[in-house]
């Protein structure tokens, strides 16, 4: 488990998954967890939390997995996202468990899972994160 300090450093970078209220419990090279709460805003008809939102929850905590695989000095961005739906979140929270699949030196691979609060598949996401060296100059 890591630190709230460490985890909310991390967060802080990603604004967007802030403003959705995700918080980010567990971040390490092995491992990040993060989670959605249920919101009317972020529903679509029928009080079903958006795909975009449960995509974002598992776009950021898949991030911050790639991220913290990198090697120093270098960043990351998503350049390939795959999402497979099971089921609507209705009410409670949406968890979303990352984990690499591949730490190379071009890419890191990452797949997500997301869960309701009762423990059920909501969904899985993989994607392809590229690993960008420092710009010089």
């Amino acid at each position: 488990m890591t630190s709230d300090t460490h985890t909310a450093d991390l967060l802080a970078a990603l604004p967007f998954a802030v403003h959705l209220g995700i918080t980010l419990d567990e971040a390490t090279r092995d491992r990040a967890e993060g989670t959605l709460p249920w919101s009317a805003e972020l529903c679509t008809a029928g009080g079903v939390l958006h795909g975009g939102a449960l995509m974002t929850l598992a776009d950021t905590v898949g991030a911050v997995c790639a991220y913290l695989n990198l090697p120093a000095g270098a960043s990351t961005s998503t350049v390939e996202s795959k999402t497979n739906f099971f089921r609507a979140v209705r009410s409670g929270s949406a968890r979303a468990v990352a984990r690499p699949l591949h730490v190379g030196g071009s890419f890191v691979v990452v797949q997500t899972e997301v869960r309701d609060a009762d423990g059920r598949a909501v969904g899985q996401t993989t994607q392809t994160q590229a690993v960008l060296a420092p710009r010089k100059g």
